[in-house]
């Protein structure tokens, strides 16, 4: 088994409003990186198989960062990202309301970015670039 380190030249990094229940967190880390994965096909791995032969589905190539922050630190991370144009997701407070794809988006469409209630955002880029993006959220505890 190979230990060496490796260091990626890019980031992955999801962003959640500090005061989300826990089922809330972990629902809306599970939406928002499946966007990234579904768009940006560079940051999938390999499939997985096991010592029997059996096929497991690819997952990122890469550790996904968690962190959280205020209302106001990820509406300016979001402001941020667009102003890159870095590969992102988002996830509105609407969203834990609808139960379905097109009322998720339909619920998305029906706000101005500015006006949107972000309680995630999924950033995908540059190291550096996604640091930006971040400056003010803190680790996930």
């Amino acid at each position: 088994m190979n230990t060496e380190l490796i260091r990626f030249d890019t980031k992955i990094a999801v962003l959640l409003r500090e005061d989300l229940e826990p089922w809330q967190r972990l629902n809306a880390t599970a939406f928002l990186v499946s966007g990234l994965g579904s768009q940006v096909p560079e940051v999938i791995g390999d499939p997985y198989e096991d010592a029997d032969g059996v096929a497991h589905l690819p997952m990122f190539r890469q550790p996904v960062l968690v962190l959280e922050g205020t209302k106001e630190t990820l509406k300016a991370a979001h402001g941020k990202a667009l102003s890159r144009a870095l590969p992102r997701a988002v996830f509105t407070a609407d969203l834990f309301t609808t139960g379905n794809d097109r009322d998720n988006r339909a619920a998305v469409r029906a706000v101005p970015t500015a006006e949107l209630d972000l309680v995630g955002l999924a950033v995908y880029g540059p190291r550096n670039g996604v640091d930006k993006v971040l400056k003010g959220a803190r680790m996930h505890p």
